[in-house]
């Protein structure tokens, strides 16, 4: 599935082509003169007017600390609605400050506790951006670039909003065949991009991320990155976001991110969180920054008990960062550098199933070596024998119905297979049949046929369902042969907010179990056995927006 497939290598950065573009014109070279005779800075009275000396000039408010203009090769990009560029909807009054240092011009936004800052390279089509939100007073929680209308065309359909016919809160769209839209639907983890944009084959924009230390949900948080609509396109870093999140809010500084013009291609890989240098920064003194001298890396020499069909992911993770890189499929060697001092949980991820955890401290300068890690075989639920088993255990719904479509769609879109799912074991293909999520008011009461052997029938077995997340406390109760039900299972901590209609379907891994009597199974070895699996919860709306939950396998155990 696009961006979630467990079965994928993980995508380290990825770009989006407009209709225009061409493979030769994504080959070229980047779009940064040598020459910078004109670098500097003026004061038009209202903005700090930048020029980097190369095609790029840009505009900040000295009032707000607003971005006003993006002008490339002389024409206009910024700007959709009235509205600029910008910290959240922007921050309003502000302090704004201007200063260069040799080939370096840092503007410094002051608005209460929280810091904002653009920098610009001599020479460079690039706007370096930082932002130190130090605690919860201040509603910043994204960066946005404010594009105008038609600059760049439509090459992701399902992020934009041309409709006006709302069918969920305000921000998801229907358009009359049926397709469904939203800003909601980027397909795209955090950890397969490393920028996101537009290009025309002659002209790209990007936002190329920072490496969200600061931010919070982990490697495979899914939020909006970008969307267009009639009045033009916005350009997205979120430094925290709240839909669907499994984290408390992390505050200090982010970035650097960047907004990166180039001649039509990719931006430099130079930019991208992993490699940016930023030694150039060091003595500007921006608040919160912690320059490479200022930090350590965590590298193991492998990992065993690995299923080799999977990627794994080591992340790192307290109160105040996070961090992660991809484990090597021959070995599980892994290296995450530029790490902030502290002591973290180091978990080892399965595709996005949490297989193994243990604590590491890093120190400034120094690599903190992990010895070869074993994962137990009990800590992959997949090594568990099974009389029978529906998908494999991924910590994903990929592999089940409709699962892929929804990372960019609505459920009620028309693309989307009927939610209905009966499956019977044996059959052939029965993940693919059954939906991936369900819903109280939708499709609770889903059935699995099942025949066993007289052995198997005498005794009691342990059923399991995992879910991935769970909208309203929606959580599975069943039934075995109308003849037994489950007690309903408390619900499990999940997110309190949309996940399954908004493209999202992480939240917390969680495994529910269910201890099935002897004398729920049929002793006629030639009769199928019933599962029904209900949604319980006594919250949530109507719909799609009932109690509901989206799921990883289900299994009975021997």
């Amino acid at each position: 599935m696009s961006g979630s497939d467990s079965r994928r290598p993980v995508r380290r950065r990825t770009f989006v082509l407009g209709a225009a573009a061409s493979s030769a014109a994504l080959a070229g070279p980047l779009a940064v003169p040598a020459a910078a005779a004109a670098f500097g800075y003026t004061d038009d009275g209202s903005n700090y007017v930048v020029d980097t000396g190369a095609a790029l000039v840009f505009k900040v408010s000295k009032a707000t600390g607003d971005l006003t203009s993006l002008i490339y090769r002389g024409t206009e990009y910024q700007g959709y609605g009235g509205m600029n560029s910008h910290i959240e909807s922007g921050l309003g009054s502000s302090t704004v400050t201007i200063a260069r240092s040799g080939s370096t011009i840092l503007i410094s936004v002051t608005h209460g506790t929280l810091r904002h800052y653009y920098a610009a390279r001599s020479g460079e089509n690039n706007v370096y951006l930082w932002t130190n939100k130090a605690d919860a007073s201040v509603s910043a929680t994204r960066y946005i670039v404010r594009v105008k209308a038609s600059r760049f065309l439509n090459d992701e359909p399902d992020s934009y909003t041309y409709t006006t016919r709302t069918i969920e809160a305000s921000d998801v769209f229907a358009k009359s065949d049926g397709q469904t839209r939203s800003k909601h639907y980027s397909k795209l983890r955090v950890i397969d991009y490393e920028y996101i944009g537009w290009t025309t084959g002659g002209v790209g924009l990007w936002i190329v991320r920072s490496n969200h230390e600061k931010a919070s949900g982990g490697p495979f948080y899914r939020s909006l990155l970008r969307h267009q609509s009639a009045d033009g396109g916005g350009l997205y870093e979120i430094l925290y976001y709240g839909q669907n999140q499994t984290e408390e809010q992390r505050f200090g500084l982010q970035g650097p991110y960047v907004i990166a013009f180039t001649d039509g291609g990719a931006p430099s890989s130079s930019l991208f969180s992993g490699n940016l240098t930023t030694s150039w920064a060091d003595s500007l003194g921006i608040s919160g920054y912690v320059g490479a001298g200022g930090r350590g890396r965590v590298a193991g020499v492998g990992i065993t008990g690995r299923n080799t069909a999977y990627p794994y992911t080591v992340g790192l993770a307290n109160a105040a960062a996070q961090y992660w890189g991809p484990a090597r499929s021959s070995d599980g060697y892994f290296s995450i550098a530029g790490v902030l001092p502290g002591t973290y949980t180091l978990t080892v991820h399965k595709s996005e199933l949490a297989v193994y955890s243990t604590q590491v401290t890093v120190s400034a300068g120094g690599t903190t070596t992990v010895n070869s890690i074993a994962i137990p075989s009990s800590n992959d639920p997949s090594n568990a024998s099974a009389i029978w088993r529906i998908n494999d255990w991924t910590g994903t719904p990929s592999g089940f119905k409709n699962a892929d479509l929804m990372t960019y769609a609505h459920p009620s879109d028309v693309r989307a297979s009927a939610w209905t799912g009966n499956v019977v074991i044996g059959s052939g293909n029965e993940a693919a049949a059954f939906p991936c999520y369900i819903w109280k008011d939708v499709n609770s009461g889903l059935l699995v046929y099942f025949k066993l052997t007289a052995a198997q029938a005498a005794t009691a077995h342990t059923l399991r369902i995992g879910v991935t997340t769970a909208y309203a406390n929606g959580r599975p109760q069943v039934v075995v042969n109308d003849t037994w039900t489950s007690a309903i299972p408390s619900p499990p901590t999940q997110p309190n907010t949309r996940s399954l209609t908004n493209g999202s379907y992480r939240g917390n891994n969680h495994t529910f179990t269910y201890s099935v009597p002897a004398s729920a199974w049929r002793t006629d070895t030639s009769q199928y056995n019933v599962l029904k699996i209900n949604v319980a919860s006594g919250s949530g709306s109507t719909s799609y927006l009932s109690a509901g939950t989206s799921i990883d396998a289900i299994d009975l155990l021997i």
